[in-house]
């Protein structure tokens, strides 16, 4: 048409085909288009990072009305339902329909006034429960998603009720009760084990002795950043990004990959972001970090209620070979020679404190000087030329970061016993 003739006549980088308009983009325009695109994408990184999140509101004036839906089809409302809690709880909680004393209709206020007035049932058991499984690897409920009749009765029922009063009466602060937690006898307890309480109990459900328990996924990365002394204790901020590796293992790092998935070949430093702790790190479902994965980090689908703890080989593995562990065994490698100098007797003592927090025996000291000279000797022996190139180089901090390794990957370090 006329009309197209015209529009190629202004516009030379479009083309006209069979009535259809093509865009013809030459050198000269490509060339052009790549100045605009690299200030654009300049721009974007200037600019402030949205924040914003997802919140629930009500319009004020208007109380919403819930049904009852038939055999809970959506499309059969039936009666009418008031505003209040489940009724099996019997609590007594009264929410009102609309407060006037408020802008909107009041009933979240009211029930959240509910449960931390201390007449709830729950509330109260159920958060001291959870703080208790964290310090002793079981709750004294054993099913923490469930103080229902399809859960298990309470080890100690007299000891959750006395908590969650002292809790409360503590002004529900969980410092105080945690305090309370560890430093009972109950907690400082040893975890050998005896014959004449495995006899009565077994799996240690009344707490003869202290259970021995792996630490979890999140304290295992997060203790191997503080033995290297690169451990960020920056707070707040965005989650820290996580991206495939180039053999497809889960790791933190800026994702630059392209739309179809296929690496871009550059790499974004994080900094010291790249050693916050691991309560900051990006968590998404189908992309589970390669380092955390192996030791039951939690499936969130739909949530967690109580972790999984499994000995399985990968975990032996990923220690063993895993680019993460050998880094950061190097680098408290170089850390502990800097603070303490070449001295193998030092250099073992430094380091069985810092993975332990505790003096190591004479027959360990032994045995760990032993191993430190033999490496030393092979090291020496054998120089290594393909090592990356902040990795050290000395015999004697190869041999110390194969040590360091072998400590970071004992059950001694990952076990609180």
């Amino acid at each position: 048409t006329d009309e197209q003739k015209q529009l190629v006549k202004d516009y030379p980088f479009l083309n006209v085909n069979r009535g259809t308009v093509y865009l013809y983009l030459p050198d000269r325009l490509t060339g052009f288009l790549k100045k605009w695109d690299g200030l654009a994408e300049e721009t974007r990184k200037r600019r402030p990072a949205d924040d914003l999140i997802h919140c629930l509101t009500e319009n004020p004036g208007q109380a919403p009305v819930a049904k009852l839906f038939s055999r809970g089809d959506f499309q059969q409302p039936r009666d009418e339902i008031p505003p209040g809690e489940l009724a099996i709880l019997s609590s007594g909680a009264v929410i009102p329909v609309d407060d006037p004393g408020v802008p909107t209709t009041g009933r979240r206020l009211a029930y959240a006034h509910q449960l931390t007035s201390g007449q709830h049932p729950l509330v109260a058991r159920v958060l001291v429960n959870r703080i208790w499984l964290h310090h002793f690897g079981r709750g004294l409920v054993a099913t923490p998603g469930d103080f229902g009749i399809l859960g298990e009765l309470p080890s100690h029922p007299e000891l959750l009720d006395w908590l969650a009063a002292e809790f409360m009466s503590s002004g529900w602060l969980l410092k105080p009760l945690q305090r309370l937690i560890v430093t009972s006898a109950t907690y400082r307890q040893s975890s050998h084990r005896r014959d004449d309480l495995d006899a009565v109990d077994s799996e240690n459900r009344l707490l003869g002795r202290m259970s021995v328990r792996r630490l979890e996924a999140e304290v295992i990365r997060d203790s191997l950043l503080l033995t290297s002394g690169r451990l960020s204790d920056k707070l707040y901020g965005a989650p820290i990004p996580i991206m495939p590796d180039e053999v497809g293992q889960i790791v933190v790092g800026i994702d630059t990959r392209d739309s179809a998935g296929r690496p871009s070949g550059k790499v974004e430093p994080l900094g010291e972001d790249a050693f916050r702790r691991s309560l900051y790190v990006t968590v998404r479902r189908t992309l589970p970090l390669g380092m955390l994965e192996p030791f039951d980090a939690p499936v969130m689908s739909p949530n967690c209620e109580q972790r999984a703890f499994s000995t399985v080989a990968p975990q032996s593995l990923l220690m063993m070979n895993n680019t993460f562990v050998v880094d950061h065994a190097a680098a408290m490698a170089q850390r502990l020679k800097a603070e303490v100098g070449d001295d193998p007797n030092a250099l073992i003592v430094a380091a069985w404190r810092e993975c332990f927090g505790q003096t190591p025996s004479e027959s360990n000291r032994a045995e760990g000087l032993a191993y430190l000279i033999e490496q030393i000797q092979f090291f020496t022996a054998n120089p290594v030329s393909n090592l990356p190139k902040d990795s050290p180089k000395d015999a004697t901090t190869l041999a110390l970061a194969t040590l360091c390794q072998a400590l970071t990957s004992s059950n001694a370090f990952l076990y609180v016993d």
